[in-house]
């Protein structure tokens, strides 16, 4: 036997090929040669950012006794959570059932079937070694029981799936419902919601953006402006590079646990956007601008996508890279501007951090102040930077996931239209371009790719859904016809082979590969779910369409999910925020002109567009781009027109008129 993940293409499984595990990748000749040695499986799953995954990967993983141990009772197999989400989606919901809780890594047992009948996550050493030889022991003395274990969990977690269950309309009553559950978990002291650990609840704050659009519900918009200067001004937020980090330890937003993750710098960089669009605070701006920055400085990969993450450790250390004391800034910037940096950063003799380092956060409102300390600031920051430059850097995951490439291109659209920024608009282009040649295959969506080569993992609904939205957003930056005919053959394939027939969809195809239950999980985690996310792209196909089909899914998806919107907030972030759209219209906002040139009618229609409302700028009747059809110019002038479930304003060509019908709740 052998070690057999030094050919896997996720990076995960390859910082794991030098184990003395005889590791195989998650597949049926694993399983096959577990029932042919009669011993039983062990799944781990993790992520090649993950901190404690690295942990345990050294203390027992790299370690001869529990390698052996490990090999003698056991077919080991490695999984990476991020290529085969469907199989971590499965496992997931046994650990939580059987242990109250979840995370990575993960550790399950399991029969040669699959059958989950053991879960846990992080285990230290001794505890894991002892484990190892319990389970090995039960499988040997009391074969039954762990068998029949095995089928309670697997019963247990296919009944904890919905599929079926109650519906409920979308309603005006219904998100406010939700908006006044979401408010009773807000931190006033800190921002956002719940305590420590705390997580940036991006979905969460775009939902309320987009109710306070609606509503003008003042609170739903402090809420949000709150929480964002928390997190923009927190250690969480890389205050020298830009970008976000996974979460933070505290409430306070300071000492963050250090992996930097496309899906939440993709999320976020959409609700500052759109803070900044709603509010014109240009410190929301900066934080998006430097976002985007982030995105395609540190996380483009040399094929043209984005990718996966940035490690929470270098050299073995957590936060090495990114934690500074007083002596260190003074080494790089001299004593004066050093301890002007120190209190500008928060920086102590004591720390925040660890062994009297501390994380930069931004405890001087610097955004505001005189341009001699701005210019400054600029200053410092790049010095520190250039320094940290040689330290160890974090490790970067960097193959390319389909669904968070996808978030990605929608955020960037939306940056490069709304501020203009060029960068970010051809950025979305050039991704979706790499989406659209490399990650379709014979027109089904391929998970992952990796030096320009797609995987083998086929994609799962949010690949689908979050591909689909976002060939929608480049549609509508582009008025290119071909985008919009891309997005209606996924969501085609998605309403085929993954809706459940009552309304609903499961998480895999009818066709992928059959787990011991198949996956259909509704609720917004850390990214949003396959489900609210194809719901967000029908309601948006069918406002550029016009082809109500769509919508008739969405609607019926939407109803199912309804009761989890309203009850629990916190957990459909993404479906409260389609609901949003769904609620406003969305309207249906056409600019025409000769030249493409829309002046100020465009500039009107991205700031003040109503909650989640499509937008599509180019010459009359451009083939493919149905939006623009039959819209002609008033006068021979630029002319824009705004529509609501297909019913139109009259059309207009001053830019006052324009904001005027986009601010009426009756258009």
């Amino acid at each position: 036997m052998a070690n057999r993940l030094g050919n896997a293409t996720s990076p995960y499984l390859l910082q794991h090929k030098d184990n003395p595990v005889d590791w195989w990748e998650w597949s049926a000749e694993a399983f096959a040669a577990a029932r042919e040695r009669d011993v039983p499986v062990l799944i781990s799953v993790g992520y090649a950012a993950c901190h404690w995954c690295h942990v345990m990967a050294h203390e027992s993983f790299e370690d001869d006794d529990i390698a052996r141990a490990m090999n003698d009772g056991f077919v080991s197999i490695k999984v990476d959570r991020e290529e085969r989400p469907d199989v971590d989606a499965v496992y997931m919901t046994a650990t939580q059932a059987m242990t109250g809780q979840g995370g990575w890594p993960m550790t399950v047992f399991a029969t040669p079937d699959g059958d989950p009948f053991f879960c846990g996550t992080y285990f230290p050493k001794a505890h894991f070694g002892r484990l190892l030889e319990s389970v090995r022991e039960a499988w040997r003395d009391k074969r039954d029981e762990v068998v029949a274990q095995g089928a309670k969990v697997v019963e247990a977690i296919g009944g904890a799936q919905l599929v079926g269950g109650p519906t409920a309309p979308i309603s005006a009553e219904l998100l406010a419902a939700a908006v006044g559950n979401l408010l009773k978990d807000r931190d006033k002291t800190y921002g956002g919601f719940g305590g420590a650990p705390k997580f940036p609840p991006h979905m969460g704050m775009l939902f309320l953006l987009r109710h306070h659009q609606r509503t003008e519900n003042a609170e739903a918009l402090e809420v949000v402006r709150e929480t964002a200067e928390r997190m923009g001004r927190g250690g969480i937020y890389d205050q020298l590079a830009g970008g976000f980090a996974r979460y933070s330890v505290d409430a306070r937003w300071t000492v963050p646990h250090f992996e930097k993750m496309l899906y939440d710098n993709a999320l976020l960089l959409r609700a500052y956007t759109q803070l900044w669009r709603l509010t014109g605070d240009p410190f929301a701006k900066r934080i998006a601008d430097e976002t985007t920055a982030f995105l395609l400085r540190d996380l483009g990969t040399r094929d043209g996508g984005l990718a996966s993450a940035l490690d929470a450790d270098a050299a073995g250390v957590e936060g090495l890279t990114y934690a500074w004391t007083p002596a260190q800034l003074a080494e790089v910037l001299g004593d004066e501007d050093g301890a002007w940096a120190a209190d500008l950063f928060g920086v102590t003799e004591r720390g925040t951090f660890e062994h009297g380092s501390s994380v930069l956060v931004l405890a001087r409102d610097i955004d505001a102040a005189e341009p001699s300390l701005v210019a400054r600031w600029h200053r410092v920051r790049e010095k520190l930077l250039g320094a940290r430059a040689s330290r160890p850097q974090p490790a970067r995951d960097d193959k390319v996931v389909a669904s968070w490439n996808g978030l990605a291109i929608t955020a960037l659209a939306e940056h490069g239209v709304l501020t203009g920024n060029e960068q970010s608009r051809a950025a979305a282009i050039g991704l979706a371009e790499v989406l659209a040649t490399r990650h379709l295959v014979d027109g089904r969506l391929r998970r992952v790719s990796r030096d320009g080569v797609a995987g083998e993992p086929v994609g799962v609904l949010e690949d689908y859904g979050c591909v689909a939205e976002a060939f929608l957003a480049v549609h509508q930056l582009t008025a290119d016809g071909r985008w919009l005919e891309s997005a209606k053959a996924l969501l085609d394939v998605a309403l085929a082979h993954f809706g459940t027939g009552d309304g609903g969809f499961y998480d895999t195809a009818d066709d992928a590969e059959r787990l011991v239950t198949r996956p259909a999980d509704p609720t917004d985690n850390a990214t949003p779910s396959g489900f609210s996310s194809i719901c967000a792209a029908l309601v948006g196909y069918t406002a550029l369409s016009g082809e109500t089909s769509y919508r008739e899914a969405a609607d019926a998806a939407l109803e199912k999910v309804a009761p989890l919107i309203g009850g629990h907030p916190r957990f459909a972030g993404y479906s409260a925020a389609v609901a949003e759209a769904a609620l406003s219209g969305p309207y249906e906002i056409a600019l025409v002109s000769e030249k493409d040139d829309h002046g100020e009618l465009a500039a009107a229609a991205y700031r003040h567009a109503p909650a989640g409302a499509v937008i599509v700028a180019g010459e009359p009747d451009r083939p493919g781009v149905p939006l623009l059809a039959d819209r002609p110019l008033l006068g021979g002038l630029p002319t824009a027109y705004v529509c609501r479930g297909f019913v139109c304003e009259r059309p207009v060509t001053d830019a006052g008129e324009l904001v005027a019908q986009l601010g009426s709740k009756d258009a």
